[in-house]
Protein backbone atom coordinates (compact mmCIF):
# COMPACT_ATOMS: atom_id res chain seq x y z
CA UNK A 1 0.00 0.00 0.00
CA UNK A 2 1.65 3.19 -1.11
CA UNK A 3 1.87 5.94 1.44
CA UNK A 4 0.00 8.85 -0.09
CA UNK A 5 0.82 11.26 2.72
CA UNK A 6 2.60 14.37 1.40
CA UNK A 7 5.81 14.72 3.37
CA UNK A 8 7.62 17.88 4.35
CA UNK A 9 11.31 18.63 3.76
CA UNK A 10 13.80 18.07 6.55
CA UNK A 11 16.82 20.02 7.67
CA UNK A 12 19.39 17.34 6.74
CA UNK A 13 18.82 17.01 3.03
CA UNK A 14 20.21 13.80 1.47
CA UNK A 15 22.45 13.80 -1.55
CA UNK A 16 21.09 14.50 -4.98
CA UNK A 17 20.20 11.41 -6.94
CA UNK A 18 21.19 10.95 -10.58
CA UNK A 19 18.99 13.16 -12.72
CA UNK A 20 18.18 15.54 -9.85
CA UNK A 21 19.02 19.21 -9.43
CA UNK A 22 18.12 21.84 -6.85
CA UNK A 23 15.92 24.65 -8.19
CA UNK A 24 14.17 27.67 -6.70
CA UNK A 25 10.64 28.82 -7.51
CA UNK A 26 9.51 32.37 -6.79
CA UNK A 27 5.95 32.04 -5.53
CA UNK A 28 3.50 34.67 -4.24
CA UNK A 29 4.17 33.52 -0.69
CA UNK A 30 7.96 33.57 -1.06
CA UNK A 31 10.67 31.44 -2.60
CA UNK A 32 10.43 27.65 -2.46
CA UNK A 33 13.32 25.26 -3.00
CA UNK A 34 12.58 21.99 -4.75
CA UNK A 35 14.33 19.05 -6.36
CA UNK A 36 13.92 18.90 -10.12
CA UNK A 37 13.97 15.26 -11.14
CA UNK A 38 14.25 14.10 -14.73
CA UNK A 39 12.72 10.67 -15.33
CA UNK A 40 12.17 8.71 -18.52
CA UNK A 41 9.04 7.26 -16.89
CA UNK A 42 7.45 10.68 -16.39
CA UNK A 43 4.71 11.56 -18.85
CA UNK A 44 4.15 15.01 -17.43
CA UNK A 45 4.74 17.18 -14.39
CA UNK A 46 4.27 15.59 -10.96
CA UNK A 47 4.83 17.08 -7.49
CA UNK A 48 5.37 15.12 -4.29
CA UNK A 49 6.54 16.13 -0.81
CA UNK A 50 8.81 13.51 0.73
CA UNK A 51 10.04 13.26 4.31
CA UNK A 52 13.69 12.89 3.42
CA UNK A 53 13.86 14.83 0.14
CA UNK A 54 11.47 17.76 0.48
CA UNK A 55 9.47 19.00 -2.50
CA UNK A 56 10.24 16.88 -5.56
CA UNK A 57 9.09 17.86 -9.04
CA UNK A 58 9.34 15.07 -11.60
CA UNK A 59 9.32 15.87 -15.32
CA UNK A 60 10.21 13.99 -18.54
CA UNK A 61 13.79 14.07 -19.89
CA UNK A 62 15.01 17.26 -21.55
CA UNK A 63 15.15 15.40 -24.88
CA UNK A 64 11.39 15.00 -24.90
CA UNK A 65 9.54 17.63 -26.88
CA UNK A 66 8.47 20.61 -24.77
CA UNK A 67 10.53 19.67 -21.70
CA UNK A 68 13.97 21.13 -22.38
CA UNK A 69 13.31 24.19 -20.17
CA UNK A 70 10.43 23.39 -17.78
CA UNK A 71 11.17 25.95 -15.04
CA UNK A 72 8.47 28.45 -16.03
CA UNK A 73 5.85 25.72 -16.31
CA UNK A 74 6.88 24.32 -12.93
CA UNK A 75 6.71 27.72 -11.26
CA UNK A 76 3.17 28.32 -12.55
CA UNK A 77 2.14 24.84 -11.43
CA UNK A 78 3.56 25.33 -7.94
CA UNK A 79 2.01 28.80 -7.64
CA UNK A 80 -1.44 27.33 -8.36
CA UNK A 81 -0.91 24.78 -5.59
CA UNK A 82 0.97 26.95 -3.14
CA UNK A 83 -1.69 26.80 -0.38
CA UNK A 84 -1.59 22.99 -0.53
CA UNK A 85 2.20 22.97 -0.46
CA UNK A 86 2.51 25.44 2.44
CA UNK A 87 -0.19 23.69 4.45
CA UNK A 88 1.43 20.26 4.21
CA UNK A 89 4.95 21.55 4.77
CA UNK A 90 3.78 23.33 7.93
CA UNK A 91 1.90 20.26 9.18
CA UNK A 92 4.86 17.98 8.62
CA UNK A 93 7.24 20.43 10.27
CA UNK A 94 4.97 20.44 13.31
CA UNK A 95 4.96 16.63 13.36
CA UNK A 96 8.74 16.61 13.20
CA UNK A 97 9.03 19.10 16.04
CA UNK A 98 6.69 16.98 18.16
CA UNK A 99 8.78 13.90 17.44
CA UNK A 100 12.00 15.70 18.39
CA UNK A 101 10.41 16.84 21.66
CA UNK A 102 9.98 13.20 22.67
CA UNK A 103 13.72 12.92 23.16
CA UNK A 104 14.98 10.80 20.29
CA UNK A 105 16.64 7.64 21.63
CA UNK A 106 17.87 9.00 24.95
CA UNK A 107 17.05 7.43 28.29
CA UNK A 108 13.55 8.60 29.25
CA UNK A 109 12.50 9.41 25.67
CA UNK A 110 9.14 8.34 24.29
CA UNK A 111 8.70 5.92 21.38
CA UNK A 112 5.54 4.52 19.85
CA UNK A 113 5.22 0.71 19.73
CA UNK A 114 2.05 -1.08 18.57
CA UNK A 115 0.37 2.30 18.53
CA UNK A 116 1.07 3.20 22.16
CA UNK A 117 3.76 5.52 23.49
CA UNK A 118 6.40 3.71 25.56
CA UNK A 119 9.16 5.20 27.66
CA UNK A 120 12.70 4.18 26.72
CA UNK A 121 14.99 3.05 29.49
CA UNK A 122 18.64 2.39 28.68
CA UNK A 123 20.55 0.08 31.02
CA UNK A 124 24.27 -0.72 30.68
CA UNK A 125 25.04 -4.38 31.30
CA UNK A 126 27.88 -6.82 30.87
CA UNK A 127 27.97 -9.64 28.37
CA UNK A 128 28.41 -9.92 24.61
CA UNK A 129 24.91 -9.20 23.32
CA UNK A 130 22.41 -6.40 23.91
CA UNK A 131 18.69 -7.08 24.28
CA UNK A 132 15.33 -5.33 24.59
CA UNK A 133 12.44 -6.14 26.90
CA UNK A 134 8.98 -4.65 27.18
CA UNK A 135 8.06 -4.03 30.80
CA UNK A 136 5.23 -2.43 32.69
CA UNK A 137 6.11 0.97 34.13
CA UNK A 138 4.41 3.19 36.66
CA UNK A 139 2.43 5.41 34.29
CA UNK A 140 3.09 3.66 30.97
CA UNK A 141 4.87 0.61 29.57
CA UNK A 142 8.61 0.80 28.95
CA UNK A 143 11.00 -0.55 26.37
CA UNK A 144 14.13 -1.41 28.31
CA UNK A 145 17.27 -1.56 26.17
CA UNK A 146 20.00 -3.61 27.85
CA UNK A 147 23.17 -2.32 26.17
CA UNK A 148 25.93 -4.93 26.52
CA UNK A 149 29.53 -3.80 26.89
CA UNK A 150 30.67 -6.33 24.29
CA UNK A 151 28.09 -5.38 21.65
CA UNK A 152 29.32 -2.97 18.97
CA UNK A 153 25.79 -2.11 17.81
CA UNK A 154 24.40 1.26 18.85
CA UNK A 155 21.09 1.74 20.63
CA UNK A 156 19.26 2.48 17.36
CA UNK A 157 20.44 -0.76 15.74
CA UNK A 158 19.67 -2.87 18.80
CA UNK A 159 16.16 -1.43 18.98
CA UNK A 160 15.62 -1.71 15.21
CA UNK A 161 16.60 -5.38 15.20
CA UNK A 162 14.21 -6.09 18.06
CA UNK A 163 11.37 -4.24 16.34
CA UNK A 164 12.00 -5.97 13.00
CA UNK A 165 11.73 -9.39 14.61
CA UNK A 166 8.40 -8.48 16.18
CA UNK A 167 7.18 -6.89 12.97
CA UNK A 168 7.89 -10.07 11.01
CA UNK A 169 6.11 -12.24 13.58
CA UNK A 170 3.06 -9.95 13.60
CA UNK A 171 2.91 -9.71 9.80
CA UNK A 172 3.27 -13.47 9.34
CA UNK A 173 0.42 -14.04 11.79
CA UNK A 174 -1.85 -11.76 9.77
CA UNK A 175 -0.80 -13.42 6.50
CA UNK A 176 -1.60 -16.86 7.94
CA UNK A 177 -4.95 -15.58 9.19
CA UNK A 178 -6.16 -13.76 6.08
CA UNK A 179 -4.54 -15.47 3.07
CA UNK A 180 -6.73 -18.61 3.21
CA UNK A 181 -9.90 -16.53 3.56
CA UNK A 182 -8.93 -14.47 0.52
CA UNK A 183 -7.96 -17.55 -1.46
CA UNK A 184 -4.36 -16.47 -2.04
CA UNK A 185 -0.91 -17.81 -1.20
CA UNK A 186 2.35 -15.92 -0.74
CA UNK A 187 5.62 -17.03 -2.31
CA UNK A 188 7.68 -14.87 0.03
CA UNK A 189 7.17 -12.36 2.85
CA UNK A 190 9.95 -9.78 3.19
CA UNK A 191 10.62 -6.77 5.42
CA UNK A 192 12.26 -3.57 4.21
CA UNK A 193 12.35 0.10 5.15
CA UNK A 194 10.78 1.97 2.21
CA UNK A 195 10.02 5.67 2.51
CA UNK A 196 7.08 6.00 0.13
CA UNK A 197 4.93 2.92 0.76
CA UNK A 198 3.96 0.58 3.57
CA UNK A 199 3.86 -2.55 1.45
CA UNK A 200 3.86 -3.99 -2.05
CA UNK A 201 2.85 -7.17 -3.85
CA UNK A 202 3.99 -8.85 -7.06
CA UNK A 203 2.08 -11.08 -9.45
CA UNK A 204 4.43 -13.89 -8.46
CA UNK A 205 3.08 -13.82 -4.89
CA UNK A 206 5.94 -11.93 -3.26
CA UNK A 207 4.81 -9.44 -0.64
CA UNK A 208 6.94 -6.78 1.06
CA UNK A 209 6.14 -4.75 4.17
CA UNK A 210 7.75 -1.93 6.11
CA UNK A 211 9.01 -3.15 9.47
CA UNK A 212 7.89 0.20 10.88
CA UNK A 213 4.31 -1.05 10.81
CA UNK A 214 5.03 -2.62 14.20
CA UNK A 215 5.14 0.93 15.60
CA UNK A 216 1.54 1.47 14.48
CA UNK A 217 -1.61 0.03 16.06
CA UNK A 218 -2.16 -3.65 15.22
CA UNK A 219 -5.25 -2.68 13.23
CA UNK A 220 -3.14 -0.50 10.93
CA UNK A 221 -0.62 -3.30 10.40
CA UNK A 222 -3.46 -5.71 9.64
CA UNK A 223 -4.94 -3.26 7.14
CA UNK A 224 -1.69 -3.08 5.16
CA UNK A 225 -1.33 -6.88 5.17
CA UNK A 226 -4.89 -7.22 3.89
CA UNK A 227 -4.24 -4.59 1.23
CA UNK A 228 -1.26 -6.45 -0.21
CA UNK A 229 -2.88 -9.88 0.04
CA UNK A 230 -5.93 -8.51 -1.80
CA UNK A 231 -3.59 -7.40 -4.58
CA UNK A 232 -2.68 -11.05 -5.14
CA UNK A 233 -6.27 -11.44 -6.38
CA UNK A 234 -6.99 -7.98 -7.77
CA UNK A 235 -4.26 -5.72 -9.14
CA UNK A 236 -5.34 -2.11 -9.23
CA UNK A 237 -7.55 -0.10 -6.89
CA UNK A 238 -10.98 -0.45 -8.45
CA UNK A 239 -14.26 -1.02 -6.59
CA UNK A 240 -13.73 -4.78 -6.57
CA UNK A 241 -10.40 -4.39 -4.82
CA UNK A 242 -11.75 -2.14 -2.08
CA UNK A 243 -14.76 -4.41 -1.58
CA UNK A 244 -12.36 -7.31 -1.02
CA UNK A 245 -10.37 -5.35 1.59
CA UNK A 246 -13.57 -4.18 3.30
CA UNK A 247 -14.87 -7.74 3.48
CA UNK A 248 -12.13 -8.47 6.01
CA UNK A 249 -11.56 -5.02 7.53
CA UNK A 250 -14.62 -2.76 7.14
CA UNK A 251 -12.86 0.14 8.91
CA UNK A 252 -9.74 0.02 6.71
CA UNK A 253 -10.17 3.71 5.80
CA UNK A 254 -9.67 4.68 9.45
CA UNK A 255 -6.34 2.88 9.67
CA UNK A 256 -5.09 4.03 6.29
CA UNK A 257 -5.77 7.58 7.49
CA UNK A 258 -3.90 6.86 10.73
CA UNK A 259 -0.83 5.81 8.76
CA UNK A 260 -0.98 8.93 6.59
CA UNK A 261 -1.28 11.15 9.67
CA UNK A 262 1.61 9.48 11.51
CA UNK A 263 3.92 8.84 8.57
CA UNK A 264 6.55 11.39 9.64
CA UNK A 265 6.54 10.03 13.18
CA UNK A 266 6.97 6.40 12.16
CA UNK A 267 9.69 7.08 9.60
CA UNK A 268 11.65 9.29 12.01
CA UNK A 269 11.10 7.15 15.09
CA UNK A 270 14.65 5.84 15.46
CA UNK A 271 16.49 9.03 14.65
CA UNK A 272 18.97 9.80 17.39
Amino acid sequence: MASSTPLAPIDRQPRLRPGEAIALAQLPGGSLSYRLRRSSRSRGLRVTIQADRGVVVSVPPASRRGWSRPEATIERFLAEREPWLRRHIAAMSASRAQLAARGGLADGAMLRYRGELHRLRIVRVGGPRSSVTREGGGERDELVIHVAAGDQRGVAIVLRDWLRARALAAIEREVERHAPALGVATARVALRDPRTRWGSASREGRVMFSWRLVLAPPEALETVVLHELAHLRVFGHGPGFWALVASRRPDHVVWRRWLRTHSIELHGALDG
